[in-house]
C-alpha cells in the first residue's frame, strides 16, 4: 500500500504514511489523498479490504466486486464517491493473437482516490513518478488525479492497436502467397479474430463509463474537470473505432482465405480437366485400333504405328495451342495499369 497526500499550497506530494493515520489525513478537507492498494498475497487483499471496509467505510458489494478480479468496465454512484471499474493492457503478454487486460478497481471521493489491483500498472507507476516531481496533478483536486491515470491507461492501448494493425496486414500478405490450404493460417485468423473481438468489447463498455463520467453525471467530478475526461474519452472512441474497423478486416480474411483456397483447387480441377481432355482422343484413338478386326486401314501398313503415334503428337498440340488461346492454360495474371486522371481545366486547354 502507498499513500500519497498534497496539502493545499505545499510545494511536494508528500508518501510514506500508514494506514492508521489515514482517518485524521481524510479528515482535512483541503489534503488530496491517493491510497494505492496492491493486492498480490492474501495477506494484502485481507490488509486492503479492511482498509476499505473500515476506513473509508465503502459499501460491501462494491468491495467484494473490488476483490473479486472478473467484472466487465462499469461505473457506480454512491452518496458520497463513486466506484469505477477500467481494464488496461498487459504489456509484453498482450499481442494481436492474445489479448488479455488486468483490472483496476477504484473509488473517487471528494478529496481521495483509493485504486485496487492485483497485478502491476505501467500507468499507476507513471503517475507516482511525475508527483514525486510535480505536484501538480493533485492541485488540481481528486478527479484530475483520478483522469491523469485513465489517461495514462487509456493511451496504452494505442501500441496494442498498432499491433493488430501490423499482424492483420502480414495474415493478408501470407493469405495471397498461399499455394494450398494451411490451417494453422485460419488457426491464427481464428485467434486474431477473438483478439479483436475482445478488444471492441472492452473499449466499447468502457467507452460507455467515460461517457458518463465526462457528461456531468457524476457530482464528484467538477465541471471544470469535465472537458479533461472528455478528451480520454475521444482517445477511447479512437480505439474502439478501429476495434470495429478491424472486425470487418478480420472477416473479411476469412473470406479472402476461403476464396484463395477455392482458387488454387479450381486451378487444380482445371489442370486435371485439361489433361483429361487431352487423354480423351488419343485413348480414343488407341482404342479404335486395338479392336481385333482384320482389315482396318493402315493396319498392315510398314508405317502405321508411327503415323499413329504421329497422329496423336499433333492432336496434342492441336489441343494445347486451343487450351492456350481460349485463356485456360499458360496465362499470367495480367497487370492492370490506371491512367493519371486528367484534370477540368487541362481538357479546356
Amino acid at each position: 500500500m502507498e499513500i500519497f497526500v498534497y496539502r493545499k499550497g505545499a510545494e511536494d506530494v508528500e508518501e510514506g504514511f500508514s494506514a492508521e493515520e489515514l482517518p485524521g489525513l481524510l479528515a482535512d478537507q483541503n489534503n488530496v489523498v491517493w491510497v494505492d492498494l496492491l493486492a498480490e498475497t492474501p495477506e494484502q487483499i485481507e490488509a486492503a479490504k479492511g482498509i476499505l471496509l473500515d476506513v473509508f467505510k465503502f459499501h460491501h458489494l462494491s468491495v467484494e466486486d473490488c476483490i473479486e478480479t472478473r467484472n466487465q468496465p462499469k461505473v457506480e454512484a454512491f452518496p458520497n464517491y463513486i466506484y469505477f471499474i477500467f481494464h488496461g493492457v498487459k504489456p509484453g503478454e498482450t499481442g494481436p493473437v492474445n489479448f488479455v487486460t488486468k483490472e483496476l478497481d477504484g473509488f473517487l471521493g471528494p478529496n481521495y482516490v483509493v485504486t485496487f489491483h492485483d497485478q502491476r500498472f505501467r500507468s499507476i507507476k507513471t503517475v507516482k513518478q511525475r508527483l514525486r516531481t510535480s505536484p501538480f496533478a493533485c492541485q488540481r483536486g481528486s478527479a484530475y488525479l483520478l483522469h491523469q491515470i485513465l489517461d495514462e491507461l487509456v493511451d496504452l492501448y494505442m501500441p496494442m492497436v498498432d499491433d493488430f494493425d501490423a499482424e492483420i496486414n502480414a495474415l493478408e500478405e501470407r493469405v495471397f502467397a498461399m499455394r494450398q490450404s494451411s490451417n494453422s493460417v485460419l488457426e491464427e485468423i481464428m485467434d486474431l479474430r477473438r483478439s479483436v473481438a475482445r478488444l471492441r468489447r472492452i473499449s466499447a463498455r468502457q467507452l460507455e463509463v467515460l461517457y458518463r463520467i465526462s457528461h456531468g453525471e457524476f457530482q464528484q467530478i467538477p465541471e471544470n474537470i469535465l472537458p479533461f475526461y472528455r478528451d480520454v474519452h475521444d482517445h477511447l472512441q479512437r480505439i474502439s473505432d478501429l476495434a470495429e474497423g478491424y472486425r470487418d478486416l478480420v472477416s473479411g480474411l476469412f473470406d479472402i482465405h476461403f476464396a484463395v483456397v477455392s482458387s488454387r483447387t479450381n486451378d487444380v480441377m482445371k489442370t486435371l480437366a485439361v489433361v483429361s481432355a487431352i487423354i480423351l482422343p488419343l485413348s480414343l484413338i488407341a482404342g479404335i485400333y486395338g479392336m481385333n478386326f482384320e482389315y482396318m486401314p493402315e493396319l498392315h501398313s510398314p508405317n502405321g504405328y508411327y503415323l499413329t503415334l504421329a497422329a496423336m503428337v499433333i492432336l496434342t498440340f492441336l489441343l494445347l495451342f486451343y487450351f492456350w488461346r481460349r485463356g485456360w492454360i499458360f496465362q499470367r495474371d495480367e497487370v492492370v495499369e490506371l491512367k493519371p486522371a486528367v484534370k477540368d481545366n487541362e481538357n479546356a486547354n
